[in-house]
Parts: C-alpha cells; structure tokens; sequence
C-alpha cells in the first residue's frame, strides 16, 4: 500500500533550541577533548567535526535526559563521547565505501587520503573511551562497549552484503539495526541511566532510540532514491554505486519481473550506477518508496509508543517530533 502525504516535517529548529545550551556545552567540550600534539588530528577531526550536521545523536541523549529530570556536565561528557563513536564511523564508513561526498563537501579521506581517515577514527574511538572511564560508571561503559562492538559487527556484515543480490529485507534490517539502530538506542538508554531512571523506563528509552534509528536510516535509503544531490549533501544513487540493496530496491526486485529482476541483480553485482534510470523505473513501478516510507513511518510509530509510559513535558514533546522528522525530512 502507498504511503499516505506527509504532514508538514515537525521543526527541527524548535526541537534544537531545546537543548541549545547544553549542545553548546557539548560543542565546547568536544573541541577541547578533540586537541592533540599531532596536528593532522587537529586538523582532520576539526574539518569533519566542524562540518555540523544535526548532531542527532548526543541531542537525542540530552533530550532522553531532560525528558527525566536531569541535565548536567555527566550528560554533556556522554553526548561528546556518542558524538565521537559517531564521527568516528563516518571517517571509517567513507573509506570503505570510497565516498567522496558528505554532507555537501569533500569527505576526509578525499581531501588527507585513506590512512589518514582511519588513523584519525581510532583516535576518535579511544578518545571517546577515556571520557567515559572519566565518569567511573561500570553501566555506561558496559552499554557503549557493547555498542561499539555491535557497530563494528554491523560494518563488517554490511559488508558481506555489498554487491550481494541476494540480500533481503531481513538481512538489511539487521545491518541497519547495528550499524545505526543501536547508537541511537545507545545514547536515549544512557540519558535514561544517567537520570537515575528504573530499569523500565530505561527499557523503554532504548526501544525508542532502537525504532527512531531504523526509521531514520529507512528514511535516509528512500532519500538516496528521491531527493537530489544539491539538497541531500551526497550524490543520488550512491548506494547503488557501491552496490548496497537497500530497502527501496530490495522491494523492487521481489516484485519485478523475471527480466527486470535479472537486470537489478546486475547493477547491485557491478555497482552499476548508469542503471539507475532503469533503477528507478522498478522502484516507481512498484511504488517501492511508497512501501519503504510506510515501514519507516512503523517504526517512527513504535518510537512514539515507547514514550506513552513518560510524564508529558517539553522534552518528550521534542522526542515525539523527532520521531515524526524522522519520516518526514528532505536530507
């Protein structure tokens, strides 16, 4: 069935003013803990972590917090530290997938090279422990090294499915579940703990910050089909390019023709991405960004659920709508 018309995107502007001063507070200290004697880390990690962006991630773990009572310099340390597990696999996801766009500008990698990306992502990542050692707290560090790990399982399956025709819709929801899915739940579970909430409550954090992660990443793949490259900050088809079936695709194909299906199969094995016209025509004919924003919109409508139990106030207000911007954005 078709996705029914959007409503207007909730304004991310709103929800960000929210949290405004303490995202201040975690840019600062994110730049402080960035400082290094090696000036290419200096420099590489400014060029990505100056980029901006949403900066979704440690949002969602003050918002998590706010929702509960709490805001403090504990909750802006482990948003700096879900910040740098983050740039952290963006340096890493660009080499591997040979990007050479992000965000509308040239990714690290393009501009110092591979080495330099990768070397610079491990120094991400062992920054990002040292702070949250610093807080002492044998829960956090258990979550973010569980969830690090799951992250890099969730690299190394994707992997497995690169040009792989063969993959489905249930091999794609497990690589988005570790690749994306988990740092969100991740960072709304720690602003959970770190508010001093029960164990259902911190239950129900993660499961929202788990659904909102598989609908923004469901969400990002139709993009990658429906928007263009000047409003979505990489090219279109790229993830045909690197020979990645995502959702819109993977739909396309189960319900194409025997010809057409021989034909997409093809391009994903040769990241082929003078295919994406004929791409396109199956996704359209299918009305597979229809079923793709409709299983986004699920999980968005999970996300929202997993709050029903929090008392109402201006910071679950902000969750809820981040779950609707989710589905509803334009990059």
């Amino acid at each position: 069935m078709s996705a029914q018309p959007q409503a207007a995107s909730p304004d991310l502007a709103a929800i960000q003013s929210l949290a405004r001063e303490d995202m201040s507070a975690v840019d600062a200290l994110i730049r402080r803990r960035l400082a290094s004697d090696v000036v290419l880390i200096n420099q590489v990690a400014e060029y990505i972590v100056g980029a901006g962006g949403k900066r979704l991630r440690p949002m969602l773990l003050l918002l998590a917090a706010g929702a509960l009572g709490h805001r403090g310099p504990d909750a802006h340390q482990l948003a700096a530290v879900v910040e740098f597990i983050h740039t952290a696999t963006l340096l890493h996801d660009d080499v591997v997938d040979e990007s050479d766009l992000r965000r509308g500008r040239r990714t690290a990698n393009a501009v110092w090279g591979n080495a330099a990306s990768v070397l610079v992502g491990d120094f991400l990542y062992s920054r990002s422990f040292q702070l949250m050692v610093e807080l002492d707290r044998m829960e956090v560090m258990r979550i973010l090294a569980d969830t690090t790990n799951e992250i890099a399982e969730g690299e190394v399956l994707q992997l497995l499915h690169v040009r792989n025709p063969d993959t489905d819709e249930a091999a794609y929801l497990r690589v988005i579940e570790r690749k994306t899915a988990v740092l969100f739940a991740a960072a709304t579970r720690l602003g959970a703990l770190i508010a001093g909430a029960d164990a259902a409550t911190c239950d129900a954090l993660h499961g929202y910050g788990l659904n909102l992660g598989h609908a923004f990443q469901i969400a990002d793949d139709v993009l990658d089909y429906a928007s263009d490259a000047e409003t979505l900050g990489k090219n279109l088809g790229d993830d045909l390019a690197e020979g990645k079936a995502t959702l819109p695709l993977i739909h396309a194909m189960a319900h194409a023709d025997d010809a057409t299906r021989q034909r997409l199969r093809e391009a994903i094995e040769h990241g082929d991405a003078e295919a994406l016209p004929e791409v396109l025509d199956a996704i359209r004919a299918h009305d597979s960004l229809g079923y793709s924003r409709d299983r986004a919109a699920a999980y968005a409508d999970a996300a929202e659920a997993s709050l029903a139990g929090l008392a109402d106030n201006p910071y679950v207000a902000a969750l809820r709508g981040l779950a609707r911007y989710a589905v509803s954005r334009d990059h």
